[in-house]
């Protein structure tokens, strides 16, 4: 009996082909990225000694290995096995700053603050946008806004403001804040255009009247003080000034003439600036780091040590955007804060809970997803809900939002229910069973009771409540949170429920 053995076509790759070129592949990307870190290190070593050589006209070069940075490097070699600040716990905490800088009206109050967090297990990122407008209780001085605390700080100890944010931060949270970097705006300016730009997507048309002109804000003529910021939807190439001004617009037209939308910009810039500077362009550009490094220098403060970024570098550098979370504290129906007034007439922010509860949770739970496939169940079926806290239990309905939020359900209203005396979780659904997936998880992880329509008081709450709204979104489900919703009551009595 002949047996035919098969012979590859003149065209096709045999097996052992493909196994060569797939560890000639491996080979090269695991030389790759020894040289870029190879190449870090030596250009930052350059950029050192060239720097230090050129100013000191000492004849012993014994300065040399008393150099700050040369004792970091060394610490990095000897500690290879040492872990960063939160590894251990599976989440490194970093916050961001922006602010003016001594040539700027109000320079050390911080534009942009930024909770980092970092989750080694995962490779996951988040980004949580805080307002500068925050309340904050400041020891012997009451509430505060938080862009402030680095300002009050420096005053009174210059270099002390990054961590008296970062504490501050800490304490109203409850988590550790393990490092911090300050910026200020000629340092952002001066890095992007070091980077040859960066490429960002305006989700929005900036229609911006009143964009200030720095060196301006006290001219006579009041006009004169602001120019026309206009940026078009869309990719857009930017240098560090429009960066800036893109990041830092606050009078736009629209939904971008807010902080929080200003917020969002400002994590949509980061983002660029991380995927232009990990390029392999840039990392293997020795003149366009030594620049970086410059100016690094002159505008950025840190308590990061060369090995832990080097480090960091190493973990987070190649992450994908999928990867990364971006979060903003904000005030809409389904924020978790509120406007109000300070005692002494300023506009401020505060926790609408009262406490900064419901902000712990979320931040603490933020890596905590859904599986994939339930999740584009869900949002193939762009369920929409309202959340009602049916009880006297705080902060009950914010932390469910952030449950439903994992699974990719879009939360359009959070608030109290004008009925708080629920045992039993409802759901009312006004699909009418149209969106099947969506009903039946939202059954199965709050064990509520479903209705379809809405009881005669529900309706004239809303009715009451929509009464100065224009075309007002009406929710896929409303959800009433009963006591069974909340896990730290389970063992106690509760009342009978008057939903109906």
């Amino acid at each position: 009996m002949d047996i035919n053995l098969y012979k590859p076509k003149k065209d096709e790759i045999s097996l052992s082909e493909i196994v060569k070129v797939r560890q000639e592949k491996r080979k090269t990307a695991k030389i790759l990225k020894i040289s870029i870190f190879s190449a870090i290190f030596v250009i930052t070593c350059l950029a050192v000694f060239s720097s230090q050589v050129l100013v000191s006209n000492q004849s012993s070069t014994s300065w040399l290995a008393n150099l700050p940075i040369i004792k970091q490097i060394r610490s990095l070699a000897e500690s290879a096995d040492h872990h960063l600040k939160g590894e251990k716990e599976d989440r490194i905490n970093i916050l961001l700053l922006g602010m003016g800088g001594k040539n700027h009206e109000g320079g050390y109050l911080t534009d942009t603050i930024i909770l980092l967090s970092l989750e080694p297990s995962t490779k996951k990122v988040a980004m949580v946008s805080i307002p500068r407008d925050l309340a904050v209780s400041v020891e012997d001085l009451g509430l505060k806004k938080i862009n402030a605390v680095n300002a009050l700080a420096e005053t009174e100890q210059e270099g002390s403001g990054s961590l008296a944010v970062s504490q501050a931060i800490s304490d109203i949270l409850n988590i550790p804040i393990d490092y911090y970097v300050r910026v200020d705006f000629a340092g952002f300016i001066k890095i992007i255009d070091d980077l040859g730009g960066v490429k960002v997507y305006v989700d929005n048309t900036v229609n911006d009247l009143e964009y200030p002109i720095a060196g301006r804000e006290s001219a006579d003529d009041y006009a004169s003080r602001f120019e026309h910021l206009y940026i078009e939807k869309g990719w857009q190439e930017m240098d560090g000034s429009l960066a800036l001004k893109y990041a830092r617009s606050r009078h736009s037209a629209g939904i971008e003439g807010s902080d929080f939308a200003r917020a969002r910009r400002q994590q949509k810039v980061i983002a660029a600036v991380k995927d232009k500077l990990l390029s392999a362009r840039t990392l293997l550009n020795p003149i366009k780091i030594s620049q970086i490094l410059g100016d690094l220098n002159d505008h950025i403060s840190t308590n990061l040590k060369i090995w832990e970024l080097i480090k960091l570098w190493d973990m987070f550098g190649s992450v994908d955007q999928k990867n990364i979370i971006n979060k903003v504290l904000d005030n809409s129906e389904s924020g978790l804060l509120l406007n109000t007034v300070s005692d002494g007439g300023a506009y401020i922010l505060l926790p609408r809970s009262g406490d900064f509860s419901e902000i712990e949770y979320m931040i603490n739970n933020i890596f905590s997803d859904a599986p994939e496939e339930i999740k584009n169940n869900i949002t193939q079926e762009r369920a929409t809900i309202e959340v009602r806290n049916g009880t006297w239990i705080n902060g009950l309905a914010s932390k469910m939002t952030v449950d439903l939020e994992r699974y990719g359900f879009t939360v359009i209203r959070v608030g109290n229910s004008s009925r708080q005396n629920f045992q039993k979780s409802v759901i009312y659904d006004l699909t009418y069973g149209e969106k099947e997936k969506s009903m039946s998880l939202l059954k199965e992880k709050t064990g509520a009771n479903v209705s379809f329509g809405l009881p005669q008081w529900l309706i004239d709450d809303i009715d009451r409540e929509m009464g100065n709204e224009k075309n007002p979104i009406q929710p896929d489900f409303i959800l009433v949170l009963g006591q069974d919703a909340d896990s730290t009551n389970s063992g106690k009595e509760n009342q009978e429920n008057t939903a109906e």
